[in-house]
């Protein structure tokens, strides 16, 4: 199962639109997760659209609309891992054990909110996964989103794909 996780697209505040490498990578897999800060109902609606399966959450910057279609928390086993997806989960520091206190049972939680990409693993073993956001990179050198594979019972082949950033117009 082929899985693609994203955050914080923000459209149209942030872009105008998801960028089309990631569009492809949508098409080819089977579970899309989004994080949340989706801003608008139209992206909802074209990943409903484009993917196979949608789990996605509410985020921070989403208004009644979306808060109305979407969990703030999304709980879903794939092929016997077990995820939670979230959109806020507090600071860098002391993230690990706030996360494995909060999501007990979780074998991998994907979050959003930074924008900055995070993977790391609890003491008790939980994969914590930030995506990034391939639309507003923030301090990063490109925008960011996440691929992986469940196979036999277990997350595999977890990948950081970074989008070739905007070219903007030389000035004269």
């Amino acid at each position: 199962m082929k899985l693609v996780m994203i955050s914080d697209t923000h459209i149209p505040k942030r872009a105008r639109a998801i960028p089309a490498p990631l569009l492809a990578a949508i098409d080819e897999g089977d579970v899309v997760i989004h994080a949340g800060d989706w801003v608008d109902t139209a992206t909802l609606d074209l990943l409903e659209a484009r993917a196979r399966r949608v789990i996605g959450v509410w985020g921070n910057n989403d208004g009644p609309d979306l808060r109305g279609r979407l969990p703030e928390v999304a709980r879903v086993e794939l092929e016997g891992v077990r995820f939670a997806v979230v959109h806020e989960t507090g600071p860098a520091s002391g993230r690990e054990q706030r996360c494995e206190t909060a999501f007990p049972g979780v074998d991998v939680l994907v979050f959003g909110h930074s924008h900055i990409p995070w993977d790391t693993v609890t003491p008790g073993g939980m994969r914590l996964l930030n995506p990034g956001s391939p639309t507003d990179r923030r301090r990063q050198p490109a925008g960011t989103y996440l691929t992986a594979v469940v196979e036999e019972g277990r997350l595999a082949d977890v990948t950081l794909v970074q989008l070739t950033p905007p070219t903007r117009p030389a000035r004269p």
